[in-house]
């Protein structure tokens, strides 16, 4: 019950967003009607609930579908871009959260005004679409993933907007230039209504900005914009890979980041995928290892590391493994050397797994702790049928057995 509860609202976070970019299903709203009638009564069964698990998960499939396309039709499709991740001197803001679409309206008022645009957290993938990258002041990326907000936010010398979810108790340090949007806020902190970002740009004029002495001669980069009609464009040097035994393995490792140190894990994980595997990554949880995007090369001009946005473009990864297992003529997902580093935190990340059950995926390896939810008989369902497997202990390790086991293609 806790299962479809968490995962419902993950849900409706989804759907919310793809709602702001124009894209609705009635279909969406009569489930979670439906699903809520049923948690009121508390009169369902195990059995029952499982099967809400796995519809949950077949109706997220559905939002995730329509936040993608509200994604593309409003800010084009995705394509391989570098991003900056040190700071440049200048006036500064600094976006946080996943709302795309704020980014853009901030991005339309500061044109001209001298003042460079950051990304933080979730909101890097915003560099990757061509009506936002069009803006030569969204400049780079800057700080770590949601949980390392309290240093990142102190740190920067300019207002801060905080435009969903993820907000964590602000400090005096930066609570007085934080500013909140939409479905996110917080008492005494100033609130944002409709699209008007005149506040945020007057602060941002006021504060200090970075000077040159804050700013490194030697930048570094990462890269993201790898959708799924990017990297599809790729598939047949892809297939010509495979075939030719130069690509081994496909690794997703990604979700939410956390602050425990049990989640580099998953660093460790991406950094042993051996040297003919790809990493398609999504989600807070790249930040573990994205920086290092030079470092793990590419094989045949396609990257080992491909950043294919927030944790709802779990939807791109998908339709990826589709259609390369449609190209290698196996018959299923399950039957290509694929396998999955989940780190999940919260109502998202289930609303995703729920997915991930629904199309029977397996080899999962999810941590850094099991869900509270996963009861005993439970995890043991998940163990047989889906092959989950928890992700603690030694993530470099997994990734090399991993990899070998795959290899039969």
């Amino acid at each position: 019950q806790r299962r479809v509860h968490g995962g419902l609202k993950g849900l409706a976070a989804y759907a919310h967003h793809a709602m702001v970019l124009g894209k609705e299903d009635d279909q969406v709203y009569s489930f979670v009607y439906e699903v809520l009638s049923v948690l009121g009564k508390g009169e369902a069964n195990a059995d029952e609930l499982l099967g809400y698990v796995l519809k949950l998960g077949e109706v997220n499939l559905r939002v995730m579908q329509l936040l993608s396309e509200g994604h593309e039709s409003n800010f084009g499709i995705p394509t391989p871009s570098r991003v900056q991740l040190s700071p440049v001197p200048g006036k500064c803001i600094l976006v946080s959260g996943h709302d795309l679409k704020d980014l853009q309206h901030l991005l339309e008022q500061t044109a001209g005004k001298g003042i460079n645009v950051f990304t933080h957290g979730e909101m890097l993938p915003g560099h990757g679409y061509p009506e936002l990258n069009k803006y030569p002041h969204l400049v780079g990326n800057y700080g770590d993933a949601w949980q390392a907000q309290r240093k990142d936010f102190s740190s920067f010398p300019g207002p801060i907007l905080m435009t969903t979810n993820c907000l964590i108790q602000p400090t005096s340090s930066y609570a007085k230039r934080l500013f909140t949007r939409s479905a996110v806020g917080w008492p005494g902190v100033r609130h944002i209504k409709d699209y008007d970002f005149s506040e945020v740009v007057k602060c941002a004029l006021e504060c200090e900005g970075f000077e040159e002495a804050d700013c490194p001669r030697e930048h570094h980069h990462t890269m993201t914009g790898f959708g799924h009609k990017t990297v599809l464009s790729l598939a047949d040097k892809i297939i010509e890979g495979v075939q030719k035994g130069q690509i081994g393995s496909f690794f997703v490792i990604g979700g939410c980041d956390g602050a425990k140190e049990e989640r580099n894990y998953f660093k460790d994980m991406a950094h042993s995928v051996p040297k003919d595997g790809v990493v398609m990554t999504l989600g807070c949880g790249k930040y573990r290892f994205n920086k290092d995007f030079d470092k793990f090369g590419d094989i045949g001009g396609i990257p080992r590391l491909l950043d294919m946005g927030q944790c709802n473009d779990a939807y791109s990864a998908i339709q990826v493994a589709v259609a390369l297992a449609e190209a290698l003529k196996v018959p299923s997902v399950n039957h290509l050397p694929l396998h999955f580093g989940i780190s999940w935190f919260e109502q998202k990340a289930v609303a995703v797994f729920c997915t991930m059950l629904h199309l029977g995926l397996r080899n999962i390896h999810l941590g850094p702790s099991l869900p509270a939810f996963l009861s005993p008989n439970v995890l043991k369902l998940l163990v047989e049928k889906y092959n989950v497997t928890p992700a603690v202990g030694d993530g470099a390790g997994a990734a090399k057995k991993l990899a070998a086991a795959g290899n039969n293609l």
